[in-house]
């Protein structure tokens, strides 16, 4: 199979190409700028390409709801504060069930921060994306790779449950080259037939909204989304993980890399050490993460923040195992001999 060599950005606007993503609007921002520019070269030579630089991040997730709300697939994407002006626009998008594809290409905060790597973003991916009773599918890929199919199973996931999703990665991964494939990716976009897209009278007419003055009719609606976020935990919810560790190391992203690379120093010394990744933040694997630690003595999270992924994974784990944390903030990048040095200060205590 044939790989080219390419940046995580521009083989995440390449694999939405591929996938039939022919609508994207978005503002500039460092690290994550590839993806405009690729995007701005590529779809104008595409039939029926669309492609905005829009007046604002604001502006640019607004044109998205009305893309969405005609049926047909789109995309933006940011960086962190980018995101953040992004918020409002994405509750209104989950409360009219609107698919689209949204990726953070995460830089150091809070404020401006830094245009270096972060994963501090992870509480308002999880937790707080936009106001109201509402979820997002967060993807979170590791690799160059990663970045292509992840993005092809963000539109699947969006088109299937009338959802955004959310692509969390770092400007680690938005900038690194590596060698991908793009396979059979299959172009099966379609203009939905929810779509507010005009129709001549044929049938009955579709609204896109998320006002509901009456509270039953709100509250039925919210119920209703809610059954499909259960559907997504139970068929979405992803992770890989080593088995029967008495160490388990909680990393995603670029940081989990990092991880297998300690983790893997550590056995060298006969430390029984193993990582745990998820690829799906929201839903967070709960259930994996119990089957990777049933015979752990502790567990150590590993992120570039001050440590937000951590809750997750103490609440997974019903706070019954000691869980400790290592990161690196301001735009650093943990690195093995640091990690591997915190396993084997864990594998002394526990």
């Amino acid at each position: 199979m044939n790989k080219v060599l390419m940046k995580g950005n521009e083989a995440c606007a390449e694999a939405a190409i591929r996938s039939g993503c022919k609508s994207y609007f978005g503002y500039p921002i460092t690290p994550q700028n590839e993806i405009t520019a690729y995007m701005s070269k590529a779809l104008p030579k595409i039939d029926g390409g669309v492609f905005v630089q829009a007046e604002s991040e604001i502006g640019a997730i607004h044109m998205v709801y009305g893309c969405a709300g005609s049926g047909v697939r789109c995309m933006t994407s940011s960086s962190s504060p980018g995101i953040s002006l992004k918020a409002e626009g994405i509750s209104y998008l989950a409360g009219a069930d609107l698919p689209c594809v949204i990726v953070n290409i995460q830089r150091g905060g809070p404020g401006l921060g830094t245009i270096q790597p972060s994963q501090a973003d992870y509480f308002q991916a999880t937790k707080a994306i936009g106001h109201g009773d509402l979820k997002i599918p967060t993807l979170a890929p590791n690799s160059v790779q990663e970045m292509v199919d992840m993005t092809v199973k963000a539109f699947e996931i969006a088109e299937k449950y009338r959802t955004p999703v959310m692509i969390l990665a770092d400007g680690l991964l938005g900038q690194m080259m590596e060698p991908v494939s793009f396979g059979n990716i299959k172009n099966n976009a379609e203009v939905y037939p929810y779509g507010a897209n005009g129709h001549g009278g044929k049938r009955k007419k579709n609204i896109t909204n998320s006002l509901y003055l009456d509270a039953l009719v709100l509250e039925k609606c919210v119920n209703e989304r809610f059954e499909r976020y259960t559907k997504i935990v139970e068929a979405e919810t992803d992770a890989e993980f080593d088995k029967d560790a008495d160490i388990v190391v909680a990393a995603y992203g670029s940081t989990s890399r990092v991880v297998k690379s300690a983790v893997e120093m550590a056995r060298a010394e006969g430390i029984n050490a193993g990582v745990f990744r998820p690829k799906t933040l929201w839903p967070f694997p709960e259930k994996q993460l119990k089957e990777a630690t049933k015979n752990a003595k502790a567990v150590l999270v590993s992120e570039m923040s001050m440590g937000q992924m951590i809750d997750d994974v103490k609440m997974a784990l019903e706070f019954k195992l000691p869980v400790e944390f290592y990161g690196r903030q301001g735009g650093f990048v943990p690195n093995p001999v640091e990690i591997f040095k915190k396993i084997k200060e864990l594998g002394g205590k526990y």
